[in-house]
């Protein structure tokens, strides 16, 4: 099992990125497929922000909902984070992971009924004038 993310970097407040996460050894559309995010900073506690089901519903955390967006290609095998008018808050490493769960929002957060089982290994992005 291996999940390689991919299109992080530096964008200007207002810009957008478009992330991509490849997987191999298993196939996207059998899973849940979470991106999570850490902020830089101690203390700082990882926020799962955007999920796809196994059913492909979708489910955004307040704190990104309107702006990202969550999709996957079953054929390529690969998941995607649209990320749009991003926010200088928006800075973080992201990461692309697995789940055999099923999310939902709760008060503004992604919860779910399990966590995730396997990581990519995150990739920056930085949201600065």
């Amino acid at each position: 099992v291996q999940l390689v993310e991919s299109g992080g970097g530096s964008v200007q407040p207002g810009g957008s990125l478009r992330l991509s996460c490849s997987v191999s050894g298993f196939t996207v559309s059998l899973y849940a497929m979470t991106w999570v995010r850490q902020a830089p900073g101690k203390g700082e506690i990882p926020e799962r922000i955007s999920v796809i089901n196994r059913d492909g519903s979708t489910v955004y955390a307040d704190s990104v909902k309107g702006r990202f967006a969550v999709s996957r290609d079953s054929a390529a095998n690969t998941l995607f984070l649209e990320m749009n008018n991003l926010l200088p808050e928006d800075t973080a490493k992201y990461y692309c992971a697995r789940s055999q769960g099923t999310y939902w929002l709760s008060d503004g957060a992604v919860i779910g009924t399990e966590g995730e089982d396997s990581w990519g290994q995150g990739i920056q992005v930085t949201v600065s004038t």
